[in-house]
């Protein structure tokens, strides 16, 4: 089964500074049919303008990523961990038993960025922050660990959860074929440009809920990039 979620259908929120869609139920948007898959509860879609951000504010028991789309997100916390975010690299963050961060745009134009948030599979961890720089090359026309919990992926971020997220980028008429293992199921966005899934199209910040597949086959209608998180099916 693939249920596709176009852009147009996710939460909104938006306010002088920030515009936000949301795959999945949060803050003042409650859709029962949406309220996460397994461990992954949060998906947004933020635009946050320049100048502006979150100001010091507190988790706990959450594996927190962050993948930049365009302009670039400050990253701070009461552990002293400061880091500057480009677009196409990722940051996590653990919260574990207790973390207060902010994050700020403070670059000349707006940021867009997929903030994911997955339940760790052990609570009350040391809480930690980092970020990580990848290689163009690194996502080319396959999909590339950026942030997992499974031990074979060890060039990727760690997070504490038995999954894995993935990167992309296809060029125009360009495929790739992914098989999803007995037991996974997955959730796929893409950040931007436009791919056929299985027979079906998906724009720019469109996404797919995948269960019960075996194989994802994608082709590129025009320069994509995608991202794609592979879960525990329960």
């Amino acid at each position: 089964m693939i249920d596709i979620r176009p852009f147009g259908s996710l939460g909104r929120f938006s306010n002088d500074w920030l515009n936000a869609r949301y795959h999945f139920s949060f803050a003042g948007y409650n859709n029962p049919s949406r309220r996460g898959i397994g461990p992954l509860l949060v998906w947004n879609d933020d635009e946050i303008q320049p100048g502006s951000g979150f100001p010091m504010h507190g988790h706990q028991d959450m594996e927190i990523i962050t993948y930049v789309r365009k302009g670039t997100i400050s990253h701070e916390d009461h552990l002293s961990n400061k880091g500057l975010t480009p677009a196409g690299n990722i940051q996590v963050m653990s919260a574990g038993s207790g973390i207060l961060h902010s994050e700020y745009n403070h670059g000349p134009e707006a940021t867009t960025l997929f903030q994911i948030w997955i339940q760790p599979s052990v609570k009350n961890l040391p809480p930690r922050w980092e970020q990580k720089v990848f290689a163009a090359e690194d996502y080319q026309g396959r999909f590339h660990a950026l942030a997992s919990g499974q031990q074979h992926y060890p060039e990727a971020l760690h997070i504490h959860q038995d999954a894995t997220l993935f990167g992309s980028h296809l060029a125009k008429g360009e495929s790739l074929k992914q098989e999803i293992l007995h037991g996974r199921q997955g959730y796929l966005v893409v950040a931007a440009g436009q791919i056929d899934l299985n027979g079906s199209t998906l724009g720019e910040r469109d996404a797919a809920l995948i269960q019960e597949e075996e194989f994802l086959e994608l082709k590129a209608e025009e320069n994509a990039e995608i991202l794609f998180l592979d879960l525990p099916a329960a």
